[in-house]
C-alpha cells in the first residue's frame, strides 16, 4: 500500500514518543526509540524509492482535499532530506543510549517529538502546518538543549528561547498577512493565485520577505547567526550532532517557497542581497573556525558555513545550482554531526583536557586519530572524499554567475582556512602537550563508537556513490522548479480559484 507511505515519516516517532510517555522504564524507552529510528529508516528509504518514480505523493489528512485540508507532499527532495534525517537520527541516538540520555528527564521522548518537528516541516504542502512543524521542533529543541544541566547550556538555552520566539511571532505576522491577502496559505494554492490580478502586492512581498526572514534566521545567515556557534557547542554532544539537521529545514524551506511560490511571480525579491549575504556568513564561519578553542566549537562554525555555502542556491534559482547544493547538503550534514560525536569520544579519551585544543593527560586510540583525519579531509574539502565533491559541484555551476568570481574567491578562500584550521588544531589534540607513552586511552562504549564510524564513514560513502546520488539530486531539482506541474497535482484540474 503505497496511499499511506508519506505519513509513515512523521506517524513512527510520534508513536514511539506516545509510548515512551507511558512507560518510563530506561530500558523500555531506549529500545522502543532505536527501533523506531530503525524503522524510520525503512519508511523513508522506501519513501525515497516511491519518490524518485517521477511522481508526488500527496497525503490528505481526514480525505480532505487541498487547499481545504492538511496535505503532505512527498517528492525526492522532501524523500532525500526524511531519509538523511532517519539516519542521523539513528546515529545520535545510539550514541546517547551509552548514557547520555539518563542525564535529565524524558530525553527519549523530546528526541521522537523532535524528529517528528523536524519531518513534519520537510513534508507538509501549506505554511500553517510549517509554523506547527517549527514549533514543535523548537518546543523539543529547548528542553533537549538543556538536557544534563549546566550553567553553560542554560545561558545558551536562554539566548536560544528568546531569540527562536521572535522568529515565531514573525512567522505568525507573516502568515497572518498572506492569509488576509490571499486567502490561503496552502503552497500550490499561493502560487496559484498569484498568477491572478486583483491582490494587495505590496502586502504579499512583506508577508514573504518576513517568511524569508525568519527561514533565514532557523537557517543561521548572518546577522542572523550569531546564536548558532555559542548554541551549538553548548549542547550535548547527541543533541548537538542532531541539531546539524535543523539548520537546513530553513534552508530547505526557503528552497520551497522560492522554488514553488515566488520564482513565476516575485523572481526579484531575493535579489542580490542573499548572495551577499551567504557569502559574508561564509567568511564570518571560516574566521570563526580560526578563533574556535575546542573541537564542538569547531563544529559548530563548519555547520554554519556550510548553511552559508547553501543559501548560495536559492539566491542562484536554477536547477544545476539547486542539484549541486543538495548533494553538499547530504554532505555538510553527516560531515558536522560526525565532529560533534567524534567531540564528545576524544573528550572522554582525553580526560579532564576533553576536546580543547590543549596539552592532552592520556592517549587516544588509533581510530580515533584515524576517525578524525578522515572527517577533517572531508571538511576541508579535500579529494577524495564528499568533500571535495560537493565543492567541486557548486563552484562549476556557480561559475557563471553574476557574482561567480567572488562565490569562487570565498568558497576556496574559506576551504583553505579551514584546511589551517583543522590541521592546527588536530596537532594539538592528538600531537601536542605531555604524553605518557604507558598510559592507555580510556575504553569507549559500543554505542558511541559504533554511531561515530557511522557518521564519519558518511565521506567515504557519499563519495563513493556521488553518480547515483548527483543523478537523484539533479532529478530532484528539476522536479523542485517544476512549479506548474506541483501546483497541477496537488489542486487538481478544478482550480479552486476558478469556482
Amino acid at each position: 500500500m503505497n496511499t499511506h507511505a508519506p505519513i509513515l515519516p512523521i506517524l513512527i516517532p510520534f508513536a514511539a514518543a506516545l509510548l515512551q510517555i507511558a512507560c518510563d522504564r530506561p530500558a523500555f524507552q531506549r529500545g522502543v526509540g532505536i527501533s523506531a529510528a530503525a524503522l524510520l529508516i525503512i519508511a523513508t528509504s522506501w519513501l525515497a524509492w516511491l519518490a524518485d518514480a517521477g511522481q508526488l505523493h500527496i497525503y490528505a489528512l481526514g480525505d480532505w482535499p487541498a487547499p481545504f485540508g492538511i496535505v503532505l507532499v512527498v517528492d525526492r527532495l522532501a524523500a532525500a532530506m526524511t531519509m538523511l534525517t532517519a539516519v542521523l537520527a539513528f546515529a545520535c541516538l545510539l550514541y546517547a543510549n551509552a548514557g547520555f540520555d539518563l542525564r535529565g528527564r524524558h530525553f527519549q521522548p523530546l528526541f521522537q517529538l523532535q524528529l517528528f518537528g523536524v519531518l513534519g516541516a520537510f513534508l507538509t504542502g501549506d505554511l500553517f502546518n510549517l509554523f506547527v512543524f517549527f514549533e514543535v521542533m523548537l518546543l523539543a529543541s529547548y528542553t533537549l538543549l538543556a538536557h544534563g544541566g549546566g550553567i553553560r547550556r542554560t545561558r545558551a538555552g536562554i539566548a536560544y528561547v528568546v531569540l527562536n520566539l521572535v522568529g515565531s511571532a514573525f512567522f505568525l505576522l507573516a502568515l497572518g498577512l498572506l492569509y488576509g491577502t490571499m486567502g490561503t496559505l496552502n503552497l500550490a494554492h499561493l502560487a496559484d493565485r498569484l498568477t491572478l490580478p486583483g491582490y494587495d502586492q505590496a502586502l504579499t512581498r512583506l508577508a514573504f520577505a518576513l517568511l524569508i526572514a525568519v527561514f533565514a534566521l532557523k537557517a543561521g545567515l548572518l546577522p542572523l547567526s550569531f546564536w548558532l556557534p555559542h548554541t551549538y557547542a553548548a549542547a550535548g554532544v547527541p543533541v548537538a550532532a542532531l541539531f546539524a539537521i535543523m539548520t537546513k529545514v530553513g534552508i530547505v524551506a526557503i528552497l520551497r517557497v522560492h522554488a514553488v511560490v515566488l520564482a513565476p511571480t516575485m523572481p526579484d525579491l531575493l535579489g542580490h542581497w542573499l548572495t551577499t549575504l551567504a557569502l559574508a556568513t561564509v567568511v564570518f564561519a571560516a574566521l570563526g573556525t580560526l578563533a574556535a578553542t575546542r573541537l564542538r566549537t569547531l563544529a559548530a562554525w563548519l555547520i554554519l558555513l556550510s548553511a552559508g555555502s547553501l543559501l548560495l542556491a536559492p539566491a542562484q534559482p536554477r536547477p544545476g545550482v539547486t542539484a549541486a547544493a543538495i548533494y553538499y547538503l547530504l554532505h555538510s550534514t553527516v560531515s558536522g554531526a560526525a565532529f560533534f560525536l567524534l567531540a564528545g569520544v576524544i573528550a572522554e579519551q582525553r580526560g579532564n583536557a576533553a576536546d580543547h585544543f590543549t596539552g592532552r593527560s592520556t592517549s587516544t586510540a588509533v581510530w580515533v586519530r584515524l576517525a578524525f583525519l578522515a572527517a577533517a579531509t572531508t571538511a576541508a574539502g579535500l579529494p577524495p572524499f564528499s568533500g571535495f565533491l560537493g565543492k567541486l559541484m557548486l563552484l562549476t555551476t556557480l561559475r557563471d554567475a553574476t557574482a561567480g568570481p567572488a562565490i569562487w574567491v570565498i568558497l576556496l578562500g574559506a576551504g583553505f582556512v579551514v584546511l589551517i584550521a583543522l590541521a592546527r588544531d588536530g596537532s594539538e589534540l592528538f600531537w601536542k602537550g605531555p604524553f605518557t607513552a604507558s598510559a592507555s586511552p580510556n575504553v569507549i562504549a559500543w554505542q558511541k563508537v559504533t554511531a561515530t564510524l557511522l557518521l564519519v564513514a558518511g565521506g567515504p560513502l557519499l563519495a563513493l556513490f556521488a553518480g547515483p546520488l548527483a543523478n537523484y539530486a539533479e532529478r530532484a531539482a528539476e522536479q523542485l522548479y517544476a512549479s506548474e506541474a506541483y501546483v497541477a497535482h496537488i489542486l487538481g484540474p478544478q482550480r479552486p480559484h476558478r469556482q
